[in-house]
């Protein structure tokens, strides 16, 4: 048993745990730093002691249990993270977490509300505790309210539904994505090539999807049509363009309307009143997809900033299915804290707040807390967005006057409509695309004065982007809120798609023809629907969990173990494909990487090249080792040469070298010039030896999980601390 009656709390983030113990004591707990620099909280209620402690995400992982296993593998289990290289610097984590459970009697796990959440916190309680249960704190806000609540309405047990549930899910999506991906890499390399290869349960089929797209647009032929428009005038002098309502793909039909000009026809003018309601409260997916149209950001980008806003306090849980707000999230005291940033507050006249129709039993519709401090830039679109739909939600339907001018010339029908907003309502509040087009009023006799004819033709079906692929994975059932923008990253970074409109590369084509071929079920949609059908039985379920998750888990490995005997048979068949579309892309990739003259040797061209030894980008000459010319890059993102609109390679206003582009998840794309000479990089360069002289100091250090630790900032933070205090 631990000392003085002692509970430690369990959350997924430091920032969660700090957040979690202010509120808990009332801001009377104690940060405790660790010689590793891992902090942790301390506070007394009573006479009973509470240690907050972080897992910082995933302290476990799954492994195989042997370096080398058969194919296909299944001797597998969970372990340490930091037994991959990755994630070494999560021991830290897990050592404090493991002293605090030595110091504790109770526990309670405030990881995320969610299926991996919850994976989290059951394997810090049997593998670190050494216990069976825990109880379970449930909250969608790191408000103090929030939590004070859900620490007053303490679960007595884990959600061990959603435990199972997610503890299933990562044995099935080892099985499938760890033992197909080598199944690739054993036949890429049988034809004596190498290149990182992966295929998953949800991949397959997206990139599937994709690559259907892909065909439809390479098969499809153009075919002309015509549309047909006349200018008529009525007795009033009132003129209008009217059109014919269907699109002519027979030329000879054009024939019919010829007569028409000079001809009297019929006009009648219908006005009719449209209410158009809020638009539902956001859910992951919808956010997803209006941060692309409104602001141009990634699904990914979009879930990274929604996450560093909900740990800021200021919004509530990003990861959920539901469009609806609860009634005990206290709407007026949401907007009057809202008011104080923003004046859009005032058209908020709604009791209660507009709803969709999607649910989620974990976590309402997103919505902004009121509280919290200063949002930085990058993340303040975002943040507007989630604001502005919120408040939008309890505005006034908007209300369009739609106006209908149908003319009857010789018994064929023309139209023209305009649309005029008489009440804007919500639209005050949230981006719209209703667009206003004025129309006359005409009724009765008119003449028709011109006719127009356009020759036009049809277009192919339109690629994805990210977002849309996101909302269409949904629409289908396919992956989960919280990965189907991760399996979209996937694709680009595996080089299996490009560019932002969504198109296939000759190897994402070349992996689908080999799959469709040799092993057509890794594709199979209806089976992915199928498996995550009995993943969500076992998250809804709280009987027979261990049993339910074993035939699932013995479902996967039957299916799996006949993909894995067909690739081996058709092994050297599917590397030489594979391989082929292997060298069409290094070679695209090559030309794609290759920029201007090298300035030093002016034979070779400068590349921006990947060193696996250091794991970084650089610039070189192709050259080498004849010439041995080398700049350096930044240590994250991917590095690619900078080109404009058409292709062509952007260069450095200052001193004219080639400049690159990085890009980081989550981040805005950044240009860069890589010239240490040039004009444009004397304050980095400056920055650089000042980071280096402090580096030798000790006033600053590099932390295991690369994050830089400036000891001169946490000694002012603590005297304006202590002043505080004081005063």
């Amino acid at each position: 048993m631990g000392e003085n009656n002692t509970t430690l709390i369990i959350t997924e983030k430091p920032q969660a745990a700090e957040k979690i113990a202010a509120a808990l004591s009332g801001a009377t707990d104690e940060k405790i730093t660790t010689k590793d620099k891992v902090s942790y909280y301390e506070f007394f209620k009573g006479d009973k002691r509470y240690l907050v402690g972080c897992a910082v995400g995933h302290l476990f992982g799954i492994q195989q249990k042997s370096a080398r296993g058969p194919f296909p593998n299944f001797e597998i289990g969970w372990q340490p993270s930091h037994q991959k290289k990755s994630g070494s610097f999560t021991k830290k984590y897990l050592d404090v977490l493991k002293k605090l459970a030595k110091e504790s009697d109770e526990f309670i796990v405030a990881t995320d509300f969610d299926v991996e959440g919850e994976v989290i916190g059951w394997n810090v309680i049997r593998f670190i505790c050494k216990k069976k249960d825990a109880k379970r704190m449930k909250f969608s806000s790191l408000t103090k309210d929030s939590l004070d609540e859900s620490f007053k309405n303490l679960m007595p047990s884990l959600n061990w539904g959603a435990a199972f549930a997610g503890e299933t899910r990562h044995f099935v999506d080892w099985y499938y994505g760890v033992n197909l991906s080598r199944g690739l890499m054993k036949a890429l390399s049988s034809a004596g090539t190498f290149r990182i290869l992966s295929i998953g349960r949800i991949q397959g089929p997206a990139l599937k999807m994709l690559n259907d797209r892909e065909t439809e647009i390479e098969k499809f032929k153009p075919e002309p049509y015509w549309q047909i428009f006349l200018q008529i005038k009525d007795i009033k002098n009132q003129k209008l363009e009217v059109k014919h309502p269907k699109d002519i793909f027979n030329e000879s039909e054009l024939l019919k309307f010829k007569h028409l000009q000079g001809k009297d026809g019929e006009a009648t003018t219908t006005i009719k009143e449209n209410v158009v309601e809020p638009p539902a409260p956001f859910d992951l997916t919808t956010l997803q997809t209006e941060a692309y149209k409104n602001h141009g950001f990634t699904p990914s980008q979009t879930l990274k900033i929604a996450q560093k806003l909900y740990l800021s306090g200021v919004i509530s849980y990003p990861r959920t299915s539901s469009q609806k707000y609860p009634k005990d999230i206290d709407y007026k005291k949401i907007l009057k804290n809202l008011n104080k940033f923003t004046t859009l507050v005032k058209y908020a006249v709604r009791d209660v707040p507009i709803e969709g129709i999607k649910t989620d039993p974990a976590h309402p519709a997103i919505y902004p807390t009121g509280e919290g401090g200063k949002i930085p830039e990058t993340d303040k679109k975002i943040y507007d967005l989630i604001v502005k739909r919120f408040i939008s939600c309890f505005c006034e339907s908007a209300i369009l006057e739609n106006k209908n001018v149908k003319v009857d010339v010789n018994d064929l029908n023309f139209t023209a409509n305009g649309t005029k907003i008489e009440k804007l309502g919500w639209m005050q509040v949230y981006p719209h695309s209703t667009k206003e087009s004025s129309v006359p009023t005409i009724n009765g006799k008119v003449e028709v004065t011109e006719i127009r004819t356009e020759e036009k033709q049809t277009t192919p079906p339109r690629r994805y982007s990210a977002a849309s692929l996101v909302k269409e994975l949904e629409k289908r059932n396919l992956g989960t809120k919280a990965t189907r923008a991760e399996i979209v990253e996937t694709l680009y970074s595996r080089g299996y798609v490009k560019e932002k409109s969504i198109e296939v590369t000759e190897l994402g084509k070349r992996m689908i023809e080999t799959l469709d071929e040799y092993a057509p079920i890794i594709l199979d949609e209806e089976l992915t629907k199928q498996m995550d059908g009995e993943l969500e039985k076992i998250e809804m379920s709280d009987k027979d969990l261990e049993s339910k998750e074993k035939k699932v888990l013995e479902e996967a490995k039957k299916i799996i173990r006949k993909i894995a005997q067909g690739m081996t048979k058709n092994l050297e068949e599917m590397g030489k494909k594979l391989a082929d579309a292997n060298a069409v892309v290094w070679e695209q990739e090559k030309e794609a990487n290759t920029m201007s003259q090298c300035p030093i040797c002016h034979e070779g061209n400068l590349r921006v090249m990947y060193g696996k030894r250091f794991s970084r980008y650089f610039v070189s000459c192709d050259a080498y080792p004849k010439c041995k010319t080398i700049f350096s890059l930044p240590p994250r993102g991917m590095m690619k040469p900078a080109r404009d609109k058409e292709g062509t390679i952007e260069t450095c206003p200052e001193c004219n070298f080639p400049q690159i582009i990085s890009l980081q998840k989550g981040r805005a794309p950044w240009k860069l010039c890589f010239n240490p000479q040039c004009s444009t990089n004397e304050e980095s360069q400056r920055k650089k030896e000042e980071f280096k002289a402090k580096l030798k100091t000790g006033e600053i250090e590099i932390a295991e999980d690369g994050k830089v630790i400036d000891h001169g900032k946490e000694d002012e933070k603590k005297v304006k601390k202590k002043v505080k205090k004081k005063s």
